[in-house]
């Protein structure tokens, strides 16, 4: 494993450039969705606000998972490189979503929609960052042929283990392309914006609910992993959504043009010059 690179005096944390290379990658998504929806938004503008909020949202999440351990010796900690919870990266980056679909006149639910594929493929290429530096995130022991160690990792294991951000990278992969396929057959059949938010809360949850359950991290509610729990609320919110869209917003010819709302009307009417 090789959690620093280091380039003459320049140390660099492996994790920190896949997190960042999955963000690049979001943004092609991001711009690509952006595209095919006719919708007049600079991808640059969402990467930028949702990664640093995911950044951060992630970083306290997981201080918060122990808060005794955190008020003990908060600064520290608080800016340590090391550390990050994908759910509170999921609060962070939709709280500025929200903020994002208000500054441009757009409906929250369509924002919500393009960034979804995007997370994903973000999520899952900075599971490899995890992988590469040995932070932690592997699993349980395991005699399975494509076991790994991690004798050099941040946090070091000599036994073989389950490689799950490997696990995690690939089921993020796919529900990418599945959330992508939903995005098109909505966009072909004018439907409901949120139908793809929906769906990644689905996926996602299911996919991080089954992983805990060769992961390391401890038990607590309902013998359930926090990671779990969160998942729980993450699927039955998407359920939900997904439930409401199908009863209350059948598809229209218009209906796309009318979740768009005010950004392509504010857009045009903008002064050139």
């Amino acid at each position: 494993m090789y959690p620093f690179i280091h380039l003459g005096p320049l140390t660099l944390g492996t994790y920190g450039l896949l997190v960042a290379t999955g963000l690049i990658c979001a943004f092609f998504v991001i711009r690509a969705d952006l595209r095919r929806r006719n919708i007049p938004i600079d991808a640059e503008s969402i990467i930028g606000a949702t990664g640093l909020a995911g950044l951060a949202g992630a970083r306290l999440y997981h201080l918060l998972e122990s808060p005794a351990e955190f008020f003990a010796n908060p600064w520290p900690l608080l800016f340590s490189t090391t550390g990050f919870a994908w759910f509170g990266a999921v609060i962070g980056g939709f709280i500025a979503l929200v903020f994002l679909a208000r500054s441009h006149r757009m409906k929250m639910l369509l924002m919500l929609d393009v960034a979804s594929p995007a997370a994903a493929v973000g999520y899952g290429i900075g599971r490899i960052g995890c992988l590469i530096s040995g932070d932690g995130d592997y699993g349980k022991p395991t005699s399975l042929p494509w076991g790994m160690s991690f004798p050099n990792g941040l946090v070091p294991t000599t036994e073989r283990v389950h490689p799950t951000p490997i696990y995690e990278f690939l089921a993020a992969l796919a529900v990418a392309y599945f959330l992508w396929r939903v995005g098109r057959r909505d966009i072909q059949r004018n439907g409901p914006a949120g139908n793809v938010f929906g769906w990644y809360l689905v996926t996602t949850a299911a996919a991080r609910f089954l992983v805990e359950f060769i992961r390391i991290n401890p038990r607590s509610f309902f013998g359930l992993t926090n990671a779990q729990a969160a998942s729980v609320v993450s699927g039955v919110a998407g359920v939900v959504l997904l439930y409401i869209l199908a009863r209350r917003f059948p598809a229209g010819r218009d209906a796309l043009h009318d979740q768009i709302g005010g950004a392509a009307r504010v857009t045009r009417k903008r002064p050139r010059g």
